[in-house]
């Protein structure tokens, strides 16, 4: 396959890249500067500026774009780009690929499109949520509806929190474990939908290939866990206690809105449309995912 990769540089499409060149795929990178060879292709989403001359040929574009939720506090400002970064480079790409005839545009998205769950247990026929980041979801899968519209196939992918030895969410938690300090965060009752990097991008590119697969997927692990039951487990496999409870007024005075919607709250999200579609997962729990994250 001749495959486009936007978002090529972050912790999900560096892997992905390499996976899909190491399978002796075809892949171009959309760079936001001059292309240095004929395996990149410059474009600018801030001017709508992506020629679909470049896009000939394409088997599929995947669009990985977006600043991240959690590594700095939620000011208007803040807020306004983690919106932005998504839906405006979902546009120009969904618009540039329908009219170049790509066939299928495999889309990032998250689980936070269900809001808090709770204990609830949701799959992709689950109704948005409410909050910042359940409308910002929503508006990044309607950013794609223009190839959607056009007849591409379109899969939207509802990633839970990916698991890494190279970056995520890991990092921080790992340094703090190692000065003693783990443990659950709130009541700890929040859960988790969770990934490995692997299965991360196993399963973009098992969606690369089915073309039964359209519309949303959820990319999580099928037994999604509570935080106080990830801290466990981590702190089984740093070798490292976990006796801390971090007060939710606590978090809310360090992070802000995000503590509110994204640590203190969660998604109980299951991966219906990937086993549906045979997808077979390498980490199927939590345990297995952390022995190769860690």
């Amino acid at each position: 396959m001749r495959v486009a990769v936007a978002g090529s540089s972050g912790l999900i499409g560096t892997a992905l890249v390499a996976r899909l060149r190491e399978g002796g795929h075809r892949v171009v990178r959309l760079v936001r500067r001059p292309a240095r060879g004929d395996d990149e292709i410059s474009w600018s989403p801030a001017t709508d500026h992506l020629p679909t001359v470049h896009l000939d040929g394409l088997d599929a574009v995947v669009n990985l774009c977006g600043v991240g939720i959690g590594d700095r506090r939620w000011t208007g400002a803040r807020k306004q780009l983690i919106r932005d970064s998504r839906v405006e480079p979902t546009e120009v790409i969904a618009r540039a690929a329908a009219a170049a005839g790509v066939p299928a545009l495999i889309n990032a998205g998250a689980v936070g499109y269900y809001g808090d769950t709770a204990d609830r247990v949701v799959d992709e026929s689950a109704p948005a949520g409410s909050g910042f980041l359940a409308s910002v979801c929503v508006d990044w899968e309607d950013a794609a509806r223009s190839a959607s519209d056009a007849g591409m196939r379109v899969v939207t992918c509802r990633s839970g929190v990916v698991l890494s030895p190279r970056g995520g969410m890991l990092a921080p938690l790992k340094r703090l474990y190692s000065v003693g300090l783990g443990g659950r965060l709130g009541s700890g009752h929040q859960y988790m939908s969770w990934i490995s990097l692997d299965d991360e991008v196993r399963a973009i590119e098992f969606l690369l290939h089915d073309d039964e697969a359209r519309g949303p997927v959820n990319i999580t692990g099928p037994a999604p866990v509570t935080n106080t039951q990830f801290n466990a487990a981590l702190g089984r496999r740093l070798h490292r206690p976990a006796p801390w409870i971090v007060p939710p007024v606590a978090l809310r005075m360090a992070m802000g809105g995000f503590a509110s919607e994204a640590v203190l709250a969660g998604q109980r999200a299951i991966p219906r449309e990937l086993e549906r579609l045979g997808f077979a997962f390498r980490h199927a729990t939590i345990g297995q995912a952390l022995d190769a994250a860690v």
